[in-house]
């Protein structure tokens, strides 16, 4: 007897009459596809995969059932005896959704082909082989790319309603917040390796890298008593004290570096597309400039209350660390738009950044003049700050 490694249960052995889609024949039109387009399948490691599946060949594919085992769902056409079967009526509904059949002249209008398929690691070969033959037989341009992720694990163990391994997102959004949850899912979400969801990894990264990695750095740029931010970034573009924004010195010349890096390193990273790679970019770029803050230590040129006067590099000191430390503010703060957009429009606003420049064309160093006058109360304390204690952190 032969049993189901699954479900334990003993496996019947039976035969039926299906319509079948020749898939075989596409073998060579798939891989010439797979060879035109060596990012169709993201990542790389499901692309071979892919490939190494279809090269080892490839059965026709059953794409009915008789209507007596399967009664709901669409006829064959001209066969009231047989049902259509997934993944063929499945799949089709993204052309079903952007308009098809088109109209003549009107075939990209509902958004075909798609930019990026998004799809979990469990059904790739359905959309990354099955799907584009299904499209090659109708002559219709398949997917521009598909990006496959992993699975989100609970204890280690797949999630499941049949086994109640799941969390309620409705409960951790009202207690994390919505951008919380979206920063972590994206932070910590995999592509090629499972990521196991945890409480208290979500007050880790809220803790390391948006309170205290983001938010703190705002916080001592923007409430820092000595020093104005627009007098930074006013002194960085005005040709008279612009010698003095630029003081020699090794740590500043790796932040400049470092921020000239950013915004291209992750338009690479967001055009793959690996968000998490990106986010984490950004963080770290983060963490390095509250180091080089730390390290210029401007509040030493501070005395009650404005720059000290004995040297006239105290100012030129101050200012520069102030502007490349507010420069990686709002070039964080413009990346960082498509994952947490009410906190990065909070910062930018603190910034005083103009709904004008928050394009990916001015995260660049050096970009924007004319920032740095908050359009929001900076309060004191826990008052206005970007990421506040949490309310519990157990």
């Amino acid at each position: 007897m032969m049993t189901s490694i699954e479900t334990g249960k003993e496996v019947e052995r039976t035969s039926e009459s299906n319509y079948h889609f020749r898939l075989s024949s596409l073998k060579d039109r798939l891989l010439e596809l797979y060879k035109q387009n060596e990012d169709f399948v993201y990542p790389r490691i499901r692309m071979d995969e892919v490939v190494a599946n279809v090269t080892q060949g490839l059965q026709d594919l059953s794409i009915s059932r008789p209507v007596e085992r399967l009664s709901w769902g669409v006829r064959v056409p001209g066969d009231d005896s047989q049902t259509i079967y997934v993944w063929l009526d499945a799949l089709i509904n993204y052309l079903t959704k952007s308009g098809f059949p088109w109209t003549p002249g009107h075939e990209s209008a509902g958004g075909w082909p798609a930019d990026v398929h998004v799809v979990g690691k469990d059904i790739v070969r359905f959309h990354c082989i099955y799907w584009p033959a299904f499209l090659m037989a109708l002559d219709i341009e398949p997917p521009r790319q598909v990006l496959t992720h992993a699975h989100w694990t609970l204890g280690h163990r797949k999630m499941a309603k049949s086994t109640g391994n799941v969390v309620n997102p409705f409960f951790a959004i009202d207690r994390f917040g919505t951008e919380t949850m979206r920063f972590y899912l994206a932070h910590d979400g995999g592509l090629e390796k499972d990521a196991n969801y945890d409480n208290e990894h979500i007050i880790t990264r809220y803790k390391k890298c948006l309170q205290g990695g983001l938010g703190n750095l705002a916080s001592r740029i923007t409430r820092g008593k000595g020093w104005s931010v627009r007098a930074a970034v006013q002194a960085a573009f005005d040709s008279s004290t612009a010698q003095e924004t630029n003081v020699n010195g090794s740590s500043s010349a790796a932040q400049r570096q470092l921020l000239h890096r950013l915004p291209q390193v992750t338009e690479e990273q967001m055009d793959r597309p690996d968000v998490s790679a990106a986010l984490k970019t950004i963080m770290d770029a983060i963490f390095q400039t509250n180091a080089y803050l730390q390290d210029r230590s401007p509040w030493t040129n501070i005395v009650n209350g404005s720059v000290k006067e004995e040297k006239k590099k105290s100012i030129g000191h101050v200012n520069e660390t102030v502007y490349l430390c507010a420069e990686a503010l709002r070039i964080s703060g413009i990346l960082l738009q498509p994952c947490i957009p009410e906190k990065a429009a909070q910062l930018l606003n603190t910034l005083g950044v103009g709904t004008d420049r928050r394009s990916l064309a001015w995260a660049k160093l050096g970009a924007d003049e004319a920032y740095g006058q908050s359009t929001l109360q900076l309060g004191r304390g826990h008052e206005g700050v970007l990421f506040p204690p949490l309310r519990s952190d157990e």
